[in-house]
């Protein structure tokens, strides 16, 4: 296993990224603690949840990924071995299914503490490594919105967000921060305010990257090297997707779109078209779908660590082998050709 820098601080972290997502909803809590005993022996060291897991996210389970989580970290022993990531909830629509987290959830300075805290005591550790805002607080693109429409209304001010994170890591709640679903412009920005005010500066920035969506390239990538504020890739298998399992239109039963129809951000014709391309190259060379599609993301330049998430304990033995391939030149080129035919087909 490979371990990296995680942005500028002292944290060296695993390339693969234990995504926990699944945690409390499609596994219990007895195969959620036989895949992180798994990820640990395999040298991973970095676990991601979120306080609105699992997903999707309901009342009657929100929290359950991170005391799940926690509870593994109390029986085993094992805080001093992990970095631990969480994330807070953002603001959202009325009808996006986390209204019930604090009765609309908000990136204000109330909030932000109330639910540190929370996801402490869930987690069971009195401390964070790595804090992240799930989403912006203002209206921007994000969630496979391409197009950018200004609104009037930017809500809670960055300063505002900033200087409650600052809070959490002078009290030493919180060790690190980050951003998730941003823009170029919001890293920027965040960057910006820790240079000018003296404010936490930015670890990482975690959003989606995969064979079939690869916008982060266009604009974040470069801020991501420059700035040394890496990529924490999420959906590196598109849900699945690149996988196979879901071409000529198999649903396979338990599968995460068999089972959650609301998830068709990476199931239209151009994904499918490009998916099929993607896994006749892999089986040309002799790879394994997804562990191609998984190497493809290991190897970009800008990447801190890879978030895998897998149901079973199967997938994520397949996942973590992905370290173990090194694709060439050749290859590259060929999956660049495919990706130049039919660029970003699930953003």
């Amino acid at each position: 296993m490979e371990y990296r820098q995680l942005g500028t601080s002292d944290l060296k972290v695993s390339q693969i990224c234990l995504g926990t997502m699944t945690y409390g909803e499609q596994n219990s809590e007895a195969e959620a603690a036989q895949q992180l005993d798994y990820a640990l022996a395999q040298g991973v060291n970095f676990i991601d949840c979120a306080e609105m897991y699992p997903v999707p996210p309901r009342p009657e389970t929100q929290g359950r990924t991170e005391e799940f989580i926690g509870s593994w970290i109390a029986q085993r022993g094992t805080r001093h071995q992990v970095v631990l990531a969480t994330k807070v909830t953002g603001r959202s629509a009325a009808n996006s299914g986390v209204g019930h987290i604090r009765s609309g959830p908000r990136l204000t300075r109330e909030q932000i503490l109330q639910a540190c805290d929370d996801s402490l005591r869930r987690l069971r550790t009195d401390y964070i490594d790595l804090y992240q805002l799930h989403w912006p607080e203002r209206q921007t693109n994000f969630f496979g919105q391409l197009g950018y429409s200004h609104g009037s209304d930017d809500g809670v001010l960055i300063a505002e967000t900033l200087g409650a994170l600052e809070e959490l890591v002078l009290q030493g709640k919180v060790c690190h921060v980050g951003i998730s679903n941003e823009t170029p412009w919001g890293m920027l920005e965040y960057l910006k305010e820790a240079v000018v005010y003296g404010k936490p500066r930015i670890a990482s920035i975690q959003n989606p990257y995969s064979l079939l969506n690869r916008t982060f390239d266009v604009g974040c990538a470069e801020v991501a090297i420059r700035e040394k504020c890496g990529l924490l890739a999420y959906s590196p298998l598109a849900f699945g997707v690149l996988s196979g399992k879901y071409l000529g239109g198999q649903k396979p039963e338990g599968a995460r779109l068999t089972r959650y129809e609301r998830f068709q951000r990476y199931a239209s014709e151009r994904s499918a078209s490009a998916t099929q391309a993607y896994v006749n190259l892999a089986c040309q060379y002799g790879i394994d779908p997804a562990q191609m599609a998984l190497a493809f993301v290991n190897q970009q330049p800008f990447v801190t660590s890879n978030i895998i998430g897998a149901t079973t304990i199967e997938q994520l033995r397949s996942n973590i082998s992905s370290v173990e391939i090194k694709l060439d030149d050749e290859q590259l080129a060929a999956i660049e050709s495919i990706h130049q035919q039919n660029p970003n087909p699930a953003p």
